[in-house]
């Protein structure tokens, strides 16, 4: 890995009060064995308190992400890659924010339980994520969550969601797949300028972004300042987009160390 990934002590961080925030992602980069860490919360804390902007973006379904974007210390969670961000309001709940309108997600979401249904009657060993329940914009197939699905039976999952028009991305955990043009990285752009009211691309020096999979390549690919935590490594032979810097430690012990190297120039 050494060889494709630089390491974090050599990134040059940008100068004091030129970074705006930092986008991340979930499973496998904030969480360690399924869990976010008390330590991991209080790095979010810390960005946040050094006013820098906090948006996970992750694969998990809207449903899921819900106790996550009222307790954590962030600005919003932009889930379903992409398609929907949960944001708290003035009175202490949370709102939801689409990229669809809800004719169009009530469409997709029929043809979408069709496509499901097809994998795990077809695929041998394919079952919908236990997460499915909320999720209103895509679906998802555990390959690494609660089951073990060989890579032959990912890609399978992959083509069959793809014949069906739809997109489809591999998480650390979950084949997700969609139809519509947002991913990560569209989510990005999106909740930028509508939380912020700033253009990402023209910015993009001045954001980080730190992922673990091959749902993160778009970012990585597009983000001056990716990063990959240790973990990575694991889907290096698949990527065709690496990310800039990679962390000396796995999960969310790396992102500890990107949130400490960020600090420092402040």
């Amino acid at each position: 890995m050494t060889a494709f990934l630089r390491a974090l002590s050599e990134w040059p961080a940008p100068a004091p009060g030129e970074l705006l925030g930092v986008l991340t992602d979930i499973d496998d980069t904030l969480t360690t064995d399924g869990l976010v860490p008390p330590p991991v919360v209080q790095a979010l804390a810390d960005l946040h308190a050094a006013g820098l902007h906090v948006v996970p973006i992750t694969g998990r379904p809207v449903g899921w992400s819900e106790p996550f974007a009222q307790a954590w210390p962030v600005d919003a969670i932009v889930a379903e890659n992409g398609a929907v961000a949960l944001r708290r309001n003035a009175g202490g709940g949370l709102d939801r924010l689409y990229q669809q309108d809800e004719a169009t997600r009530t469409r997709n979401f029929a043809r979408m339980q069709q496509v499901l249904a097809e994998m795990e009657a077809t695929v041998p060993g394919a079952v919908r994520a236990t997460d499915s329940a909320g999720r209103e914009t895509d679906i998802a197939i555990d390959h690494s969550e609660f089951t073990h699905l060989p890579q032959a039976q990912i890609d399978q999952c992959v083509a069959l969601m793809r014949a069906a028009g739809m997109n489809a991305t591999v998480s650390s955990i979950h084949i997700n797949g969609w139809f519509g043009a947002h991913n990560k990285l569209e989510g990005a752009r999106w909740i930028v300028r509508t939380l912020f009211g700033k253009d990402l691309d023209a910015d993009l020096e001045r954001w980080a972004y730190i992922g673990d999979s091959t749902n993160d390549q778009l970012m990585f690919a597009h983000m001056p300042h990716s990063f990959g935590v240790a973990n990575i490594a694991r889907f290096v032979p698949q990527l065709a987009h690496l990310p800039r810097y990679v962390t000396p430690s796995e999960r969310g012990d790396g992102f500890i160390e990107l949130v400490q190297a960020i600090l420092s120039t402040r």
